[in-house]
């Protein structure tokens, strides 16, 4: 999947959990963490620098896991 496509969805998981109670980072960091495959983990955070993204996908950015 390209990077572009991974940081289009980070931001879609973003504006949902903008409208949701609580560390809204930590649940969009959650969320990648929790269902996205260690590959797409990685060439999302590889390609983030890059991209445009959410505020909140950005706050998110080192509590999402890179794979070992």
């Amino acid at each position: 999947m390209s990077p572009e496509k991974l940081g289009h969805m980070a931001n879609q998981i973003a504006m949902f959990f903008e409208s949701q109670p609580g560390d809204q980072a930590r649940a969009v960091a959650d969320h990648i963490n929790a269902n996205w495959a260690p590959a797409m983990r990685a060439q999302f955070l590889d390609g983030a620098p890059e991209q445009a993204l959410h505020p909140l996908v950005t706050a998110a950015l080192p509590e999402i896991r890179r794979p070992a």
